[in-house]
């Protein structure tokens, strides 16, 4: 074609824009995992500390993960935690709660809602902590707050140490779409910090001998998300925790977990597993 005036030009252009913008859009997300991978062989390296939960049954508040992330923070030289504690409403009770705890064990601890600029925040802190709670209500929060890139490139560019319990396992994720929690806001997106290329599932729980609860099992729901998606899903049971430093992962914790991959029978592994190969999933 040799258009013959600045209209047809334009014609042109406003055909051939779209689907320009369409394959960058589509070559973007297909290289999503390929880019994570490639930044960490750069010379990032990966430091996350994921809970199922903060509370577990027989043990205070976050006593029974007391050794395994004193560790983790010693390891790492942090003696200041930035608590995000956008998963609920109550921002100084939560992060007067966690500090409380964090500060018995010899760190100190601060909200990023006492920051006039939580971006600025992420940047200049030494370790980040992401508490419990509603995982639709941090997702949205994170977004309204411009923090999803920026913690992302923190932890992924700049190895600053990451911890997460329950939704903020969930955030720590691909995606939230294995969250247990109920939608009660409309985040942006269900995609997440991507701090790992797969799913998990917090507070996994198997069904019990006996029960009469017809419902679907967390099992049942795990499968149905794997109708429509590949993404393989980590279900950890409470008193678990993953341990993820630089390409090695590692179960830690009280309890097993179970995996669960598309078209593939669920696996178990006990704590002290490697579970390095998702990290290249």
């Amino acid at each position: 074609m040799h258009p013959s005036s600045v209209s047809d030009w334009e014609c042109v252009e406003m055909k051939v824009l779209p689907i320009t913008l369409l394959l960058i859009c589509f070559q973007l997300s297909t290289n999503a995992g390929a880019s994570m991978n490639s930044l960490l062989k750069m010379g990032a390296k990966r430091q996350l500390f994921l809970m199922s939960s903060s509370a577990v049954h027989g043990y205070e508040y976050l006593q029974h993960a007391e050794n395994d992330m004193s560790a983790f923070f010693k390891k790492n030289n942090v003696k200041k935690v930035l608590f995000i504690p956008y998963a609920l409403s109550n921002y100084d009770s939560y992060t007067e709660k966690v500090g409380t705890v964090l500060q018995r064990w010899g760190f100190a601890c601060e909200g990023i809602h006492q920051h006039p600029d939580p971006v600025q925040a992420v940047n200049n802190a030494q370790a980040l902590y992401i508490g419990g709670g509603n995982t639709f209500l941090l997702l949205k929060t994170l977004y309204e707050q411009g923090l999803v890139k920026a913690i992302h490139d923190r932890v992924l560019n700049q190895s600053i140490p990451y911890v997460g319990s329950s939704a903020g396992t969930n955030v720590a994720t691909r995606s939230i779409q294995t969250t247990n929690d109920m939608p009660i806001v409309c985040p942006p997106s269900f995609d997440a910090l991507a701090l790992v290329p797969f799913n998990i599932n917090p507070h996994y729980l198997d069904p019990e001998v006996g029960e009469t609860h017809k419902g679907e099992t967390r099992q049942e729901r795990i499968l149905q998300f794997h109708e429509l998606n590949d993404a393989p899903v980590l279900g950890l049971r409470e008193g678990s925790t993953l341990l993820i430093d630089g390409d090695r992962a590692t179960l830690l914790g009280s309890k097993s977990a179970r995996l669960f991959r598309r078209n593939r029978e669920p696996e178990e592994f006990d704590s002290g597993a490697d579970l390095s190969f998702l990290l290249d999933e």
